[in-house]
């Protein structure tokens, strides 16, 4: 029996396959980075508290990968790489920003919400 599967589950699959980076908490630290101008690796590693190099390597990748950042390397001594927003990825500022400026807002009703919470788990 083949299974269907329905148009908003559909939708989802396509939000979510997009948002699966675009989510992870390094990627908006490093995308609102990039927002400002071009940076070297290194400096992008100096700015992002607690992100290995190894994950920074990870997450840069997967930026270049779906069209939102560029690399650039120069034949230097040590080598030099710049990454930048692409025009795709300059329009994914303003809604991280967005976002961001949501989330900041309403930090206290979050927190008060895990007050309540706690406080009711505690209570069972």
């Amino acid at each position: 029996m083949k299974q269907t599967v329905s148009a908003p589950t559909h939708t989802c699959r396509k939000a979510n396959d997009v948002i699966a980076l675009i989510g992870d908490k390094w990627t908006v630290h490093i995308v609102m980075l990039l927002a400002s101008g071009t940076q070297r690796f290194s400096d992008i590693q100096r700015q992002v508290d607690g992100i290995s190099r190894k994950m920074l390597t990870v997450t840069l990748r997967g930026l270049e990968r779906d069209g939102y950042v560029t690399r650039t390397v120069y034949a230097t001594v040590p080598p030099r790489v710049d990454y930048a927003l692409t025009p795709f990825g300059c329009e994914l500022v303003g809604p991280l920003r967005a976002l961001g400026d949501w989330a900041i807002a309403n930090q206290p009703r979050v927190i008060a919400a895990r007050v309540a919470y706690d406080r009711r788990d505690l209570a069972a």
